[in-house]
Formats: C-alpha cells, structure tokens, sequence
C-alpha cells in the first residue's frame, strides 16, 4: 500500500482513472456524458468508463473498473452507488473520487464534496486523499448508515412499479401507509459494559455525519472513530413523525452529548423481536447484530482544506 501522500502524487501525476456511473440514479443518465467529457478535460486519462443502467449492474461494473488497477475510481450516483463503491474499495490501494448525483448525497456532505458537478470535479484535480472511517454491519461495511425498524420494512415494502412511477417519493407514501399498523420494537443496546434501553419505531446507527441530506449533529463525521446510534421517537407513531421532523430542522445545532445520541465505538443490538437492518438502504438480515467500525478503511478524495485525523 502506497502512503496517502504517494497515491496522492500519483493521481496529480498520471491521472488515471476509471469511471462509473449510475445512469438509473436521479440525474445520472443525463449528467453521463457531461461527466466523461470534464474528467477528459481536466486530464484524467480514462482507462475505462461504465453507465450502468440495468439493475443488478453496478457490482459488475464497479468490479470491472477496479481490475483496471487505476489510482482513481470515479463513482457517480447516489449514496447507494457510493456506498457500493466503498465497500469494494475498503482496505485498497486505490482512491474513491465521489460525484454526488443522488437526491441526499450524504456520504458527499459529509466527506466535503461540492454537490455540482463541476465543483467535485475540481476536488478530483486539486483535493488531497484522505482516509475516512466505514462502519461493520456484522462483516458488511457500509458508508452512512445502518436502519433498524420502520425503515428497514420501507425498503422490503415498497412496490418497485411505484418507485418507478414516482421515483424517491415511493417511499415516504409507503411509510405512511406502513405506519398505521406499525409496531415499535424494545430495542437494547450494549457497548463498554453499559446497557441502553430505548422502545421505539426507528433505529439508526451512523458512521458519517449526514442523514437523509441534513446534519445529524454539528460534530459527527465520518473521520472520528465513532458510530452515532439514535432512536427517532418513542413508542408513539405520532412521536416518530415530531422527532423525524425536529431532526431535520436542529441537528446542525446539536451535538453527540445531546440526548438521545450515543457515541460508541462498537455495539450489539438485540431487539424483542427479529427486526430487519437495512444497511446504505439495502436489506442486510435482521438482528441481533454486531455493529463496528474499521478505521482508516477508505480512501477518498477530498478537498484539500478537509482535515484528515
């Protein structure tokens, strides 16, 4: 493994570079093209370019880029694609450059990436690589973050002629109509010898500092050595939908020692009943499950003024 400094120099040096695309994602089939032609522009020699537009695609195509053994892999898409991305590139000699084209953008947000096109471009030619931390869902790696509850059931649930009707919008009129007949979970949480008990409809446990493209608090990124577990409302439906909304509004102005936020670096969750995990929005089992963290295990690049711990 080449120093971060040393992969660095390369990719200023040589630009070489694969490109991935997920043309299915919100912007993605039209921003292909553009994308190609300012990566050629900028000097990027492209070993390889792959638009992915059938389901079932993007792991081959991700696959297929890195076995060109580039300095860069450019990923294009949504956080779905991102986080894909990720875990194929954890613990390699090879950086992640991230062209944020979803509708959240999260693991974007909170790595520093600008979310025009032209703006994390100019983070490929002149920003720095970075390490950032991924989380373990059991041996899973993810990006963002890992859902334990309503949101789980949201992404078994939704019927995908409606997902293709009305694109992100499928989901929340799923929730509400899962909602109604919803059951909270007692859901506990054990990390560092101390015991957690929460009852509730929603788990999360993130590893970046971003959720559903809002802060999730002022201090959390995904560069700290820590996971950041959080029930959204109590046992009440009608506390699910004040806390989501309080969420979006306060977490740029509150802080991982807030309630109800736990900081850990490693948990178990158990539920009073099997509850499915999705895992960066795909469905990864159900608990109990070990949630961890492998530091330092991606390599991303960032702007240049990002701190790097």
């Amino acid at each position: 493994m080449r120093s971060k400094q040393e992969l660095g120099e390369a990719i200023r040096r040589h630009r070489r570079a694969v490109l991935v695309i997920n043309a299915r994602s919100r912007r993605g089939r039209r921003r292909y093209d553009h994308a190609r032609s300012r990566l050629r522009a900028a000097g990027f020699d492209l070993l390889g370019t792959y638009p992915v537009d059938r389901p079932g695609q993007l792991e081959k195509s991700l696959t297929a880029a890195a076995a060109l053994a580039p300095d860069l892999l450019v990923a294009g898409g949504g956080d779905g694609t991102l986080s894909a991305a990720a875990r194929l590139l954890a613990h390699r000699d090879m950086a992640l450059g991230l062209l944020p084209l979803g509708t959240t953008n999260n693991f974007a947000r909170t790595v520093g990436v600008p979310l025009d096109l032209d703006g994390a471009v100019a983070v490929l030619t002149d920003g720095k690589v970075i390490d950032v931390d991924l989380g373990l869902a059991g041996d899973v790696p993810f990006a963002n973050h890992v859902g334990i509850g309503l949101s789980a059931d949201i992404m078994l649930r939704t019927p995908p002629r409606l997902k293709r009707i009305t694109g992100r919008l499928a989901y929340p009129l799923t929730a509400l109509a899962l909602l109604a007949r919803h059951r909270p979970m007692r859901a506990t949480l054990r990390s560092a010898g101390a015991e957690h008990g929460f009852v509730t409809h929603q788990l999360y446990v993130a590893n970046g500092g971003f959720h559903a493209g809002r802060p999730i608090t002022a201090d959390a990124d995904a560069d700290d050595r820590l996971l950041v577990a959080y029930p959204v409302g109590g046992p009440t439906r009608r506390g699910l939908l004040r806390d989501t909304a309080r969420n979006a509004a306060t977490g740029h102005r509150r802080t991982l020692g807030d309630e109800p936020f736990l900081a850990v670096h490693e948990l178990w969750l158990e539920t009073d009943r099997p509850a499915r995990v999705e895992v960066d929005g795909e469905l990864c089992g159900q608990t109990p499950i070990r949630l961890g963290l492998a530091a330092n295990a991606l390599r991303v690049m960032a702007p240049a003024d990002s701190p790097d711990r």
